[in-house]
């Protein structure tokens, strides 16, 4: 076993060089979807919570629609059907952000909401108390908090992103899973080649964790934390 492995070696290092360029794409692809989910989930999640309910009805069919849809389908809807329609042009990568996003943004203001309805309800009566109103109190006082306490359920939207992101090759993204598939469709060495792959998606997936670990105990807020185990 350890000779075979042994002599698919050239194979994995001539090939590396072309998929960590993928690794960029990748990389790229996760963090503008995760962004945009961000940007369009934290209003969705204000909206569910403080706004009226013909607003947070529009929400709900909107989260609805993005979590009850696969991630493959919507691509192609949008890729092959959407942009065709209304003559939109876009590249393989930014198409890739914008339905990785709105989907992601669905499940991210989930994450709010909980974050956002964890908190005491005494805060915004605190905060109406000296004289905010209810716009003031959610940007200075409730979203604040609730951000941090979102980074655990931030931190799993990530590792789910990477993961959804190999599906983007379907498009022609050049990211991990369309090199590799590439290169082992030429060479014939499947299993080395994705073998590679996937150790690749780990290191950024324990890389990116670990980041926003650090960053989760760094803005961590006393009496809402859970403390770490003994």
């Amino acid at each position: 076993m350890l000779d075979i492995l042994t002599a698919k070696l050239p194979v994995i290092f001539n090939a590396l060089p072309y998929i960590l360029q993928g690794s960029l794409v990748t990389i790229l692809t996760v963090l503008g979807s995760l962004f945009l989910g961000l940007c369009v989930g934290v209003p969705l999640a204000v909206t569910q919570v403080y706004g009226p309910r013909w607003a947070r009805a529009l929400v709900a069919a909107y989260v609805w629609f993005f979590r009850g849809m696969p991630v493959l389908l919507l691509l192609f809807l949008f890729y092959f059907g959407l942009t065709e329609l209304i003559g939109l042009n876009l590249s393989t990568i930014a198409a890739s952000c914008l339905v990785l996003g709105m989907a992601s943004s669905a499940y991210q203001s989930q994450i709010f909401r909980g974050a956002i309805q964890g908190l005491p309800a005494g805060q915004m009566k605190a905060a109406f108390a000296l004289g905010m109103s209810e716009w003031q109190g959610i940007i200075h006082i409730i979203l604040p908090q609730a951000l941090r306490l979102s980074i655990p359920g931030w931190s799993n939207e990530f590792s789910i992103l990477l993961k959804d992101s190999a599906m983007c090759f379907v498009l022609g993204t050049p990211e991990i899973m369309a090199r590799t598939h590439f290169v082992a469709s030429r060479t014939y060495e499947h299993l080395p080649l994705y073998v590679t792959a996937g150790l690749l998606y780990f290191c950024i997936t324990m890389l990116g964790v670990s980041l926003l670990r650090r960053l989760e105990k760094k803005v961590r807020i006393p009496g809402y934390a859970v403390p770490e185990a003994m």
